[in-house]
């Protein structure tokens, strides 16, 4: 299992990173502002809408694992700016903690330290 998720969480970050470097290359986000608007397309909005909640969603528990106040606020400004490449990339860091012996489901858990 640990072996799955570590591939799955690698290709989400490297397409992730492939993807968000191929749109910048093509159209900056700052000038797509205009694009996201609920009056020309709607759905574009949800979906931001959507894809914060989410963020939000993974945030709190990253909070809960991480203890330190700076870690959690350095967490919480990856991932609202980065999304799923901060996201992938901290489920990563956390599979790469556990030691051969223990369970995925480890990772999900706070540590005692």
């Amino acid at each position: 299992m640990k072996t799955f998720l570590k591939v799955l969480f690698v290709g989400i970050l490297i397409y992730m990173l492939c993807m968000t470097t191929w749109v910048g290359m093509h159209k900056s986000l700052i000038t797509s502002v205009d694009e996201l608007s609920w009056k020309t397309t709607p759905w574009a909005v949800d979906a931001v809408f959507d894809a914060y909640f989410a963020f939000l969603t993974f945030y709190v528990w990253v909070a809960y694992k991480e203890r330190s106040r700076l870690s959690q606020a350095i967490w919480f400004l990856l991932i609202m700016g980065l999304g799923n490449i901060a996201m992938s990339s901290y489920v990563l860091i956390q599979l790469f903690k556990l030691r051969p012996e223990q369970p995925a489901w480890t990772a999900l858990q706070r540590s005692s330290a």
